[in-house]
């Protein structure tokens, strides 16, 4: 299951993220999207869950955290139920 995960402090590296969601279960996949020109984080990023009942779980636990002074908004991405 593919999560998005939005409003992340722009130092926020991939490894930050993936900690934040291994202990909820199976990661498959963790990106924070860049900016081609600066390589710079745009402030959101994906993961990918293997079971759909681990990626629900994290959504639940990590939604609103704050993570470097922001809280975070994570939900399924667009197209998954």
């Amino acid at each position: 299951m593919k999560i998005l995960v939005r409003n992340l402090d722009r130092s926020v590296t991939e490894a930050e993220v993936l900690e934040l969601f291994q202990p909820y279960g199976q990661v498959e996949s963790c990106v924070v999207v860049k900016d081609e020109a600066t390589g710079k984080s745009k402030g959101f990023g994906f993961v990918e869950m293997t079971y759909a009942r681990e990626a629900i779980k994290a959504i639940k636990g990590l939604n609103t955290l704050k993570v470097k002074g922001l809280g975070i908004r994570v939900k399924a991405a667009e197209g998954q139920a």
